[in-house]
């Protein structure tokens, strides 16, 4: 009998990035200002979403990606699922969740899909604008 080693989060993130294109914060501006059709998706939850994001984000956290941009699960996300023929970038806090939500969206027909390298810390961290708005209950 063989034994194998159960697989880790890092094992999971290292072959979803195998699989898929990143970009840095420069390639997302450049993008950005190439691409005006491009969907910016931040796969945070909605606490770190108002905690800060990128300009023009649109929140769907990575626990319900699959349902959101399938077309026939009744509570789909239009915004998302309409856009398999346009650009896709992904982000979260580090890359992780976004390296995983972008094989997710490419396995699911998405045609040009990217996942931001490093992340939310790593644009914020390079001072690049973050939009923190004012949350009123």
């Amino acid at each position: 009998m063989t034994t194998t080693k159960p697989m880790s989060l890092m094992d999971f993130v290292a072959a979803a990035r195998s699989q898929i294109q990143e970009v840095d914060a420069a390639g997302l501006q450049k993008l950005q200002a190439e691409k005006p059709d491009l969907l910016l998706v931040d796969v945070r939850e909605s606490s770190e979403h108002e905690q800060g994001h990128l300009k023009n984000a649109h929140l769907v956290p990575r626990g319900i990606l699959e349902a959101a941009a399938d077309i026939n699960y009744p509570k789909h996300d239009e915004t998302l699922f309409t856009a398999r023929e346009r650009p896709v970038v992904l982000y979260c806090a580090t890359g992780g969740r976004s390296a995983l939500a972008a094989l997710t969206l490419q396995m699911m027909g998405f045609k040009e899909v990217y996942s931001l390298a490093g992340g939310f810390m790593k644009w914020h961290e390079s001072g690049l604008p973050v939009i923190q708005e004012a949350r009123f209950v």
